[in-house]
């Protein structure tokens, strides 16, 4: 079957198509929007995908662009510029460990900006307190952190630049319930307070059904569906069903349309659906 049409939204934050890369056994053919203000989340074969939209690998045939601009097409200088204008949360941190919390998260601003350091260090803080970080935590190295606060060090560090975008590569991956929970309530709160487009990397339907406004279904090389979570859960596709019909997929479903957090709210409930 092949991929849907859709139809480009204006501008769109993220674009690929006919995307092809070889060597890690992925051949991805896929359409991925990101208009201001609206979520995507990306089931299955997500993180060579990210490497792809980070500009870590080049594709070897399709297009890339993120904010307007062409990938394969960008000077190393030009290349550099452009990154500056989106943050990565990375699935394991990606944090320097010789480095405190409090130096990663002010590393960015070191490396791209002319800021003093007692400025630098004042925007660090900040960040650290937006995701929800005492500030003794900055003090700590990474390897003193638990995986919950780990996800927010590395958050706080993604915005640092002030991005225009923000790409959360498997966000919740590896989290108890309870400390996923308050991952779903921070990018809520982080979308609705700065307005940033957010580009998901996910296999948890909990923080799909919370959180997602649109989500597109990647199998077998090709995006099979793309809606909201609903929507999805209405379509008969055998790339698609099995993320509603299991026990887990079903628990996900019933209590996201029960109750979907608002951003500031203090619930932490989950059901059972992320991976052990």
């Amino acid at each position: 079957m092949s991929a849907p049409v859709l139809p480009l939204p204006d501008p769109a934050a993220v674009q690929q198509t006919a995307l092809r890369r070889r060597g890690r056994g992925a051949w991805i053919t896929a359409l991925l929007l990101a208009p201001p203000l609206l979520w995507l989340g990306v089931v299955y074969l997500g993180s060579l995908l990210g490497l792809l939209l980070y500009g870590f690998y080049s594709s070897d045939s399709g297009s890339i662009k993120v904010l307007g601009t062409d990938l394969h097409e960008l000077a190393d200088e030009q290349a550099i510029a452009l990154r500056r204008r989106w943050g990565v949360m990375f699935q394991h941190g990606g944090l320097f460990g010789s480095l405190t919390v409090h130096e990663n998260v002010g590393l960015p601003l070191r490396e791209h900006t002319a800021l003093a350091d007692a400025l630098i260090d004042d925007i660090a803080a900040w960040k650290l307190d937006m995701t929800g970080l005492a500030p003794e935590v900055g003090a700590q190295y990474p390897s003193e952190l638990s995986g919950g606060m780990m996800k927010r060090a590395s958050l706080a560090r993604a915005l640092a630049l002030d991005p225009e975008l923000l790409f959360l590569d498997e966000p919740t991956a590896g989290l108890d319930p309870v400390s996923a929970a308050g991952v779903d309530q921070l990018v809520l709160k982080l979308r609705d307070q700065f307005g940033l487009t957010i580009v998901m990397i996910t296999h948890d339907l909990d923080l799909l059904w919370q959180v997602a406004d649109r989500v597109a279904v990647l199998a077998d090389g090709r995006v099979q569906g793309v809606g909201s979570m609903p929507e999805l859960a209405q379509m008969d596709h055998p790339a698609i069903r099995p993320y509603f019909d299991g026990p887990r997929g079903r628990a996900a479903q019933d209590h996201g349309t029960q109750a979907t957090p608002q951003a500031g709210s203090e619930s932490t409930g989950r059901a059972s659906s992320k991976p052990k």
